[in-house]
């Protein structure tokens, strides 16, 4: 099972060069059943990065365009009339797949980014008083763009709390950005690309990352993060617990990924910039500066 992901990381590496630990973190955040936030300037490859990963894994894909006019609806879906039964049926909107990606999610609205908080907490939505499954698995992949660009509405805390993490791509190395230029086209790879863990598998490793060991000396560890987050005056706002059951499920999912049966310090440090970064700061793109402080002064056991 862990050569199948060490194969799938390799084919997602041909496709989005030079970019090794965004992709290992985007796979982990996976494993981890969280959703992901990509934030970057246009065309360094977040919509690739995500599409490679829904065909690596065999999920149904639907990529929804996040715009200043989008409307819940038009993401949930909504009730329309049946004359011949003279009753309202429910129409699921592209919602209703087991990989989404929101596109510029920080271009709609906040009522049309509201669309996604029941569904990526409980994984259904309520539409007049009925609720509705999301398929199994279901992960939203989010692209935002620098707040600065304009025509963006900021991510309210509740919606960034939603996602597990939050990565970077930035612009590729100079021998990255040639093979790019030279090579052969992203989407025609990623249409050739066969599927490497389909759900069922994906389910398995899932299944066997959270069974990851962990000690009461790293839960402690864990802990005093979170505690530090929460004391400090660095910070307008601490870490939530549904933040630091991420970033738990994200370290046990770092060690799995590199064959150990426990869980060390080490993978909480790994992922925590990107469990924690978007929580602590919005806005901050540097998520390595932002926990920066937390490394210092809160001690490994």
């Amino acid at each position: 099972m862990n050569h199948a992901l060490n194969q799938l990381l390799v084919a997602a590496d041909n496709v989005i060069l030079g970019k090794p630990l965004q992709i290992r973190l985007a796979v982990c955040c996976l494993l981890a059943k969280g959703h992901l936030l990509i934030e970057d300037i246009p065309g360094v490859g977040k919509t690739t990065l995500a599409h490679t990963l829904a065909r690596l894994f065999g999920l149904a894909y639907q990529r929804i365009q996040f715009t200043s006019d989008l409307l819940p609806a038009d993401i949930i879906g909504s009730s329309v009339f049946d004359a011949q039964q003279t009753k309202f049926s429910f129409h699921a909107g592209p919602l209703f797949k087991q990989m989404v990606l929101a596109d510029e999610i920080n271009r709609a609205t906040p009522k049309a980014q509201s669309a996604l908080l029941e569904a990526m907490e409980e994984k259904q939505v309520t539409v007049e008083g009925h609720t509705y499954q999301l398929p199994e698995p279901f992960f939203v992949i989010a692209t935002q763009n620098p707040s600065y660009q304009i025509g963006t509405f900021p991510l309210p805390e509740s919606q960034l709390d939603r996602f597990l993490m939050r990565i970077e791509l930035g612009y590729p190395s100079r021998e990255a950005e040639r093979e790019l230029l030279t090579g052969q086209s992203r989407h025609s790879l990623i249409n050739e690309l066969p599927i490497m863990l389909p759900a069922d598998q994906l389910a398995d490793l899932q299944a066997v990352a959270s069974r990851t060991f962990v000690s009461t000396a790293l839960l402690d560890y864990v802990q005093d993060i979170i505690n530090f987050t929460r004391q400090t005056e660095q910070y307008p706002c601490g870490l939530s617990p549904r933040a630091g059951l991420s970033l738990l499920a994200a370290a046990k999912v770092w060690a799995f990924m590199d064959r150990r049966q426990a869980a060390l310090p080490e993978d909480v440090q790994a992922v925590l910039p990107a469990v924690a970064g978007h929580r602590l700061r919005a806005g901050c793109h540097d998520s390595v500066t932002i926990v920066a402080p937390i490394l210092q002064h809160v001690s490994v056991f």
